[in-house]
């Protein structure tokens, strides 16, 4: 049976992608899987849940910037190169996939050292720190650099361009068959107004709350607004038409189904599963310090297809909100152009295009060995 190793970690954006893959992979053959992730943090919880066998590593932090953590968090990078090696050497997959994130990068080092096919896949329009270090041990044999957007081999050396294959970004197969009217009732609203769906990632983001009750009078006037608000975000009142909620679980996908707009950051997991169910968006990209720009990068392609309106640093973002709300709700024409455009850009299903690709190459590696 063919054993696989996977990794990624520090966040659920680097996670359920990859389970999406899974997902793929355990329709399309029998296959032996198990994940390599931080030992501290949500990792464990959300790939154990999924029923993989999950082993943790010791994980730093990779920063572009200087910083005295950088020296402690040094010896976990190494720690976790050396532990990753160990559980691979004993657990001899033919082959490791890389989601992303710091925690992928000591894997996929040690799967090179040890003569293992790598493959990463970025999901951001410019890959990210992690990516360009993976991506020297993609190269290496029948490895493979994925990624979500075909401008994005032009940011790599060229060198490593000839392995670089777009596929666009792995989301959940749920997402696309999602019951709408089960995302209504869990809005609980008792009219059939338009529902807006305002998400700030899984753990919230204080300008967009801050934004929605800036805004709220205006939203609520077009749409009845389901808010994510983050397990430490405030939101505003209980009013008509307004529902927060800390975190959607298991019923994002028909949250999302239900929704006619969405209104949130730019991260790759929001901005993918929107077009994966076909949905307009308003996007605020988190910008500014402490950031690559990778989500401003995100909104600005889906700004330019038609699916989104961005609203960008420097501009009066309330006002902006006001604006782009009342404009899409009045507006059907619009509203269904950038429904379509995001639905033609998720269109692909991404996760049974990496899953085979994973497969294609593990097979040529399984028998190398």
């Amino acid at each position: 049976m063919l054993r696989i190793a996977f990794t990624g970690g520090g966040t659920g954006g680097h996670i359920y992608p990859g389970l999406a893959v899974v997902s793929r992979l355990k329709e399309k053959a029998e296959c032996c899987l198990f994940w390599i992730g931080s030992d501290t943090g949500m990792d464990r919880s959300i790939v154990e849940a999924f029923g993989l066998e999950f082993f943790g590593i010791p994980s730093g932090k990779l920063r572009r910037n200087f910083s005295l953590k950088n020296c402690s968090d040094l010896f976990r990078v190494l720690g976790g190169f050396f532990a990753a090696r160990k559980i691979l050497k004993r657990e001899r997959p033919a082959l490791l996939f890389s989601k992303g994130g710091f925690v992928s990068v000591p894997p996929c080092a040690a799967a090179a050292s040890l003569g293992i096919t790598v493959i990463t896949h970025e999901s951001d329009y410019s890959p990210g720190l992690a990516t360009r270090l993976n991506a020297r041990f993609a190269s290496k044999g029948s490895g493979r650099i994925l990624t979500a957007y075909r401008e994005t081999a032009e940011q790599f050396s060229p060198k490593y361009r000839s392995r670089v294959t777009a596929m666009g970004n792995p989301v959940r197969k749920e997402f696309r068959s999602a019951d709408a009217a089960k995302g209504r009732a869990f809005g609980g609203f008792s009219d059939n107004k338009k529902i807006l769906l305002v998400l700030g990632g899984s753990q919230g983001a204080l300008e967009i709350n801050r934004l929605v009750e800036e805004t709220l009078p205006v939203l609520t006037r077009y749409y009845n607004v389901i808010h994510q608000t983050g397990p430490n975000g405030e939101a505003p009142p209980r009013s008509v038409g307004y529902k927060s909620v800390a975190y959607i679980h298991e019923e994002m996908p028909a949250v999302l189904a239900a929704a006619d707009l969405v209104l949130g950051r730019s991260g790759a997991g929001t901005v993918w599963e929107c077009a994966t169910a076909g949905k307009p968006m308003i996007l605020v990209p988190l910008a500014g310090a402490g950031t690559r720009g990778d989500q401003v990068e995100n909104a600005r392609f889906f700004e330019k297809a038609g699916a989104a309106k961005v609203i960008g640093p420097g501009e009066q973002k309330a006002a902006a909100l006001r604006e782009a709300v009342a404009l899409i709700a009045e507006n059907t024409a619009l509203r269904d152009a950038m429904a379509a455009a995001a639905a033609e850009i998720g269109s692909a299903d991404a996760a049974a295009g990496i899953a085979g690709a994973i497969l294609a190459a593990g097979e040529k590696a399984d028998a190398a060995y």
